[in-house]
């Protein structure tokens, strides 16, 4: 398994620490849509393939075979990724490019650090 380097974590990230303070009604919400949207075996790999694309980003199309998932399956969580803000596409002809929100990615990450 491949390690990522460390992320330096900004100050300004979206929601607080949930080990530093209680969580407003607001930032909980938040940080529920993002950590609801890891917690799938399908989508978990389909960010480390993100993470691991040598251009940063992969077509929809080439996520259906290394997944072992029909195409609507595919898109239904690349749709719940990018609601909670994991992932971004953009449309290039008939296909979807998909790109990680790395910022969104540390935000979450820094939410369950001390």
């Amino acid at each position: 398994m491949k390690r990522s380097p460390t992320i330096e974590v900004s100050e300004d990230v979206c929601c607080p620490s949930i080990l530093q303070a209680p969580l407003g009604a607001d930032d909980a919400g938040e940080l529920a849509r993002g950590f609801q949207a890891l917690a799938d075996p399908v989508r978990l790999r389909v960010l480390s393939m993100l993470a691991d694309a040598p251009r940063g980003e992969v077509c929809v199309c080439d996520f259906v075979g290394p997944l072992g998932k029909s195409q609507p399956t595919v898109s239904h969580h690349l749709k719940i990724l990018a609601e909670a803000g994991l992932v971004h596409g953009e449309r290039r002809g008939k296909w979807v490019w998909y790109s990680l929100d790395r910022t969104r990615l540390t935000d979450l990450r820094a939410a369950i650090g001390s």
